[in-house]
């Protein structure tokens, strides 16, 4: 994708940093997270206006607030065909919604393949907006979270899956 720019911004859960080229978000990462790409795939620092690094920040700050429950941005995340049928079904999980690596690898059609959802997930680069927080272990507990567990139980909390 030409174009690549990127914004940092702060949230009441750290520093994010959003990436999106001419007509599309490509990643939203909290900055130290694991799979964090490096500075050369984040594009130049966009200038003070981009139609959709402008509509992501808002959206967010929306949703960290409270204000939004679900995001209308046009996407283009780069991954694998695996990746996307992954990431396809983290969009369908409802917002205050959970579901399990075991359910998500069942609905791709590769029931044995918690481990590759697993990792699927982890290497989402939309998060919150691709809402990879919401998947837990089959035995509901939290799990790995590459923004870090503390930020995947403020998330949660803020969806109301979890009491605070």
């Amino acid at each position: 994708m030409a174009g690549i720019r990127h914004r940092r911004i702060d949230t009441p859960l750290g520093t994010y940093v959003l990436a999106a080229g001419d007509d599309a978000l490509i990643g939203v990462w909290r900055q130290q997270q694991k799979h964090f790409p490096v500075v050369s795939q984040l594009g130049d620092p966009a200038g003070h206006t981009h139609p959709v690094l402008d509509a992501a920040a808002t959206q967010l700050g929306q949703y960290l607030a409270g204000e939004r429950t679900d995001f209308e941005l046009p996407l283009a995340a780069v991954g694998t065909p695996f990746q996307h049928r992954v990431w396809e079904q983290l969009q369908r999980i409802p917002f205050g919604g959970t579901t399990t690596y075991g359910q998500i690898a069942r609905s791709v059609g590769s029931p044995r393949a918690a481990q590759a959802v697993g990792a699927a997930v982890g290497s989402n680069p939309l998060s919150i907006v691709v809402p990879c927080h919401r998947v837990l272990a089959s035995n509901g507990a939290l799990t790995g979270y590459a923004g870090g567990v503390e930020t995947k139980l403020a998330l949660l909390r803020l969806e109301g899956v979890l009491a605070d």
